[in-house]
C-alpha cells in the first residue's frame, strides 16, 4: 500500500518522527516529507540520511496556508507536531491549545482538502482522565480528530495513543543516565509512580497497523507493560553498576501517580485485536432521543486500563527490556548518545 505513496510527518524532526522517518526510508515508498518549525534540526536530517525521497518544508501547524501547501499529493499523514511537556503546558497552556487543538484542526482540514487517503493523529495517555494542560489539549485534539471523520469524505482519520516510548528526548531514561554518568542521585518524583513502557519499534508498529488497519474514527492503543519509577531505577542501577542512591522530589506541576490508555466506557466497546485495542467511532448523531431508554450495564463492571492494572514489569524484566535498546547499548559502551 506504500509503494510510490507520499507521507507528510508533521513534526517529523521530533522523536516519534524520526523513528516512523527511519522505518519508511527502508519501504519503497516514494516520497517522505518533514514538516516542522525547526530548520536546524531538518538540516541536521538532510545530512544524516542524504536520501532523495526526503523533502522538508519548514512551516508551522498553527498556520493553515503553511500546512496546506506542503500537504498537495500527499497520500498518509502522520500527526506528531505538538506541546508534549507536561510542566511548560501547564505554565503554557494557551500555546499548548494553539498548537495541540487549533493545530491539529489545521492539519485535518488542508488533509480532507487535497484528498488524503489516510490520517493517523498521535494521542497519549495524559488524553485520558486528564488533569493537565498537555492531557487536556490532546484529549481535544483526539475529539477534534474524531467530529472531523464525520464529514472527512473520502479521508479515513484516525488517532493511536501511547504511553511513555523510552528513551525519546525529554523522558526520564536519559535524565537518569546523565545523572549516573555524573553521579549524583537519581532525582525521582515519586517511587511508587508508575508508567506504560513501550520501545520505539512498538511505536512505529503502532503507527504502520494503523495506516494499515483504520476505519474512519478508530482510535488505536498498543497493550503495553508498566512499571514503577523505583523498578526502572533499581534496573539502572544495576545496568549500570551504580550504588542505589535516590532523591526524592516529589510530584511536578500536573503528574499523576499512574496513566490510564483506556477508559471503561472506551473498553466496553472496544475489540480486541491480540496486540492492540481498537475502539471504533461512536457514530451515533445529536438525536439522543431513541437512546434514552436504554443503556450499556458493560460500563460500570469494567475496570479502566491503566499503568496500574496492566502486567507490571519485575526488576529483571525491565532490564531485559532496557538492554535490547541500542541507546542503552550506546550508553553502557560510554559512547555519546542522544535521546531519540
Amino acid at each position: 500500500m506504500f509503494k510510490n505513496k507520499t507521507l507528510l510527518i508533521t513534526g517529523g524532526t521530533g522523536s516519534l518522527g524520526n523513528a516512523v522517518l527511519r522505518r519508511f526510508l527502508e519501504s519503497d515508498i516514494g516520497e517522505i516529507r518533514i514538516f516542522s518549525r525547526d530548520e536546524k534540526k531538518q538540516d541536521d536530517m538532510r545530512v544524516r540520511y542524504n536520501s532523495d525521497k526526503l523533502k522538508f518544508y519548514v512551516g508551522d501547524i498553527r498556520e493553515f496556508g503553511s500546512i496546506h501547501s506542503a500537504m498537495k499529493d500527499v497520500d498518509y499523514v502522520y500527526h506528531a507536531a505538538a506541546l508534549k511537556q507536561v510542566p511548560s503546558c501547564e505554565f503554557f497552556p494557551g500555546e499548548a491549545v494553539r498548537t495541540n487543538v487549533l493545530g491539529t484542526e489545521n492539519v485535518l482540514n488542508a488533509a480532507v482538502d487535497e484528498g488524503v487517503s489516510k490520517v493517523v493523529c498521535l494521542s497519549t495517555d495524559k488524553a485520558v482522565y486528564p488533569i493537565n494542560a498537555m492531557g487536556m489539549s490532546k484529549a481535544l485534539m483526539e475529539k477534534t480528530a474524531l467530529a472531523r471523520t464525520r464529514s472527512s469524505g473520502n479521508t479515513t482519520i484516525c488517532v493511536t495513543r501511547y504511553g511513555n516510548v523510552m528513551c525519546s528526548r525529554g523522558s526520564v531514561i536519559p535524565l537518569f543516565i546523565k545523572q549516573i554518568r555524573e553521579g549524583r542521585p537519581l532525582t525521582i518524583t515519586d517511587p511508587n509512580m508508575t508508567r506504560f513502557m513501550m520501545s520505539l519499534e512498538d511505536s512505529v508498529a503502532l503507527v504502520v497497523f494503523a495506516l494499515s488497519n483504520a476505519n474512519p474514527g478508530d482510535t488505536f492503543i498498543q497493550k503495553s507493560p508498566a512499571t514503577t519509577l523505583r523498578t526502572l531505577a533499581e534496573a539502572l542501577f544495576e545496568i549500570f553498576d551504580y550504588p542505589p542512591n535516590i532523591n526524592e522530589i516529589g510530584t511536578r506541576h500536573g503528574e499523576k501517580l499512574f496513566e490510564s490508555l483506556l477508559t471503561r466506557e472506551e473498553l466496553a466497546g472496544a475489540d480486541d485485536l491480540d496486540a492492540y485495542y481498537r475502539v471504533p467511532l461512536d457514530s451515533r448523531d445529536l438525536n439522543y432521543g431513541k437512546y434514552i431508554g436504554r443503556g450499556q450495564s458493560s460500563v460500570s463492571v469494567t475496570d479502566d486500563y491503566t499503568s496500574h492494572n496492566t502486567h507490571r514489569l519485575t526488576k529483571g524484566e525491565m532490564k531485559e527490556m532496557l538492554l535490547r535498546l541500542d541507546y542503552i547499548q550506546k550508553s553502557i559502551a560510554g559512547q555519546d548518545t542522544e535521546a531519540y
